[in-house]
């Protein structure tokens, strides 16, 4: 019976690894802390890790070999960059060794009402990646959006061919919440994936998000949530 248990928990921690990208964007992150990033990715079997686009090199060769995807942001953290900056910066992180991007969408842009600037800049973004079969998500900083705003993101993110949607940076305030995913969740439909992200630190948060329809996790507590998981 305790036997059945332990297997129990741990096939539980495995399948709640794979929803997390093992995060780590600290400006002072340095390289042994992303070694770190990386040893506790293949440890514990995470998704991806996401790391700034300096890192993504050494990431990807930890990482050399394993399943595990190495994501940097684009645009990041304010979104504000000229489109071409964007398509550079994709072109450079995956030739690096990234294969998931995750990108600032103009957030200006959409709370001004320009649809086409907001959805040009998605699709640019998401061509240049898919060229690559790189995955885009689309961040939305959703604690700076009414909910109609956040919805009409989402419809723009899904027109310009993105593959995620995302709540947060992380550095604007506010971060995940269930209603927020719930929302985005229901604007793509289930044709694309949500991404929660900001503030996700223990496994009852997790477990909420994924319930109101996150697919993958952006956290740097997928350790602590994890072993949790365990029993640990």
């Amino acid at each position: 019976m305790q036997r059945n248990l332990q297997q129990a928990k741990f096939s539980q921690a495995q399948s709640l690894a794979k929803f997390i990208d093992h995060t780590l964007l600290r400006p002072a992150a340095t390289a042994d802390e992303i070694r770190t990033l990386c040893r506790e990715a293949r440890e514990y079997g995470f998704a991806a890790v996401c790391v700034n686009p300096y890192w993504v090199e050494l990431a990807a060769e930890q990482l050399e070999g394993s399943l595990i995807a190495v994501a940097s942001v684009v645009g990041f953290p304010l979104g504000a960059n000229i489109t071409a900056t964007k398509v550079e910066e994709t072109k450079a992180v995956i030739l690096a060794g990234a294969r998931e991007i995750d990108m600032v969408m103009n957030i200006g842009e959409l709370i001004g009402g320009h649809a086409d600037a907001v959805r040009e800049d998605i699709r640019a973004v998401s061509q240049e990646a898919h060229r690559a079969q790189a995955v885009v998500k689309v961040i939305l900083e959703t604690v700076l959006l009414t909910d109609l705003q956040k919805r009409r993101a989402c419809e723009l993110a899904k027109e310009a061919g993105a593959d995620f949607v995302k709540t947060s940076t992380g550095f604007a305030g506010g971060g995940a919440t269930v209603a927020d995913v719930s929302l985005m969740r229901d604007a793509v439909g289930a044709a694309m994936g949500v991404k929660a992200s900001g503030g996700i630190r223990n496994l009852a948060d997790a477990e909420a998000l994924i319930a109101a329809g996150a697919t993958r996790l952006g956290t740097s507590s997928g350790v602590a949530i994890v072993r949790h998981t365990e029993g640990g």
